[in-house]
């Protein structure tokens, strides 16, 4: 555009020139030479200003004297009217993120959403929210709501509908056994409202529940009498489970002690008596070894 009104701004000096009369045919090189460099001037910048570029990833909106067009461009180079404006848009996916650690959101500082539970209890949550704008209704975003989406739809939305559901939950049960459910369920209900303003909701990232103080440490001392009920009940089953080795082995040995007793003989204990204190006489620390033969006699065993 800035060719254009330069070379615009040459023709009308070259044409004011001519019309002041004061020794014309000595400029008159000078004013043709200057008409037509205005001339190629306007020329190049209507070409220029006819030609656009959009980037990958973005698809440009087209404005008219301040009206909206409802054709897109999407990437590439495009012949448009010199007087089109384009606003370029990025259709990528985007993330917004509300966190309470400070530069780590798309805001400074502590941006977390808090809210209350339904037992009445104050829940800090940390938010992610991946969406990109929908090609086709990008005129419409432009036309109703601007450029500025993210602080107008995406933000608060969220925030609001975060809001809306956690009074449904108490506050363990966000942390715990239902946070998936709750996800799920603000996922639902901000892509509904993102859908009517020309945006899809891609996921939903719930990236910490924080708890009150005294919350935490009740849930803490749940979790160690859990533990510890748990460990206690190994230890009885594992009791439980000696005592009916013992029973079984004590049941074992009187079925062996009672068989003994009535099958058992003179002879047969003679013979027991024999080995016993024939692995006596073998050990290194024995040297002679008497015994009975049952009948007043004796049976020397010399280990050496």
């Amino acid at each position: 555009m800035i060719f254009v009104l330069l070379g615009a701004l040459l023709f009308f000096v070259s044409f004011v020139i001519t019309k002041t009369g004061l020794e014309v045919h000595k400029l008159m090189p000078l004013v043709k030479g200057g008409r037509i460099l205005g001339l190629s001037l306007i020329l190049i910048g209507g070409l220029l200003a006819s030609i656009v570029q959009i980037d990958a990833g973005h698809i440009g909106v087209k404005k008219l004297f301040g009206k909206v067009q409802n054709k897109v461009l999407p990437s590439g180079l495009h012949m448009i009217n010199p007087l089109v404006e384009i606003v370029e848009m990025d259709i990528r996916t985007m993330n917004y993120t509300m966190s309470s650690t400070t530069d780590e959101g798309n805001r400074a500082g502590d941006d977390a959403i808090i809210t209350l539970s339904a037992d009445g209890l104050e829940v800090i949550i940390d938010l992610t929210v991946l969406y990109r704008v929908i090609p086709e209704k990008a005129p419409q975003l432009i036309d109703k709501i601007g450029i500025n989406y993210e602080d107008k739809i995406v933000r608060p939305v969220a925030r609001t509908k975060i809001r809306d559901n956690a009074v449904n939950y108490n506050a363990v049960s966000l942390y715990s056994t239902k946070r998936k459910e709750f996800q799920t369920l603000i996922y639902k209900s901000i892509e509904e409202e993102f859908n009517k303003r020309g945006l899809v909701v891609e996921n939903l990232l719930i990236r910490n529940i924080t708890l009150p103080t005294s919350v935490k440490k009740a849930i803490e001392q749940k979790i160690n009498a859990e533990q510890e009920a748990q460990k206690m009940e190994f230890v009885l089953q594992k009791e439980t489970q000696e005592a009916e080795r013992k029973r079984i082995e004590a049941k074992g040995i009187a079925d062996y002690q009672r068989i003994i007793s009535l099958n058992l003989t003179e002879k047969q204990l003679q013979y027991e008596q024999i080995k016993a204190l024939r692995d006596l006489a073998q050990s290194s620390n024995t040297k002679i070894v008497l015994m009975g033969s049952g009948k007043g006699g004796n049976i020397i065993l010399n280990a050496q």
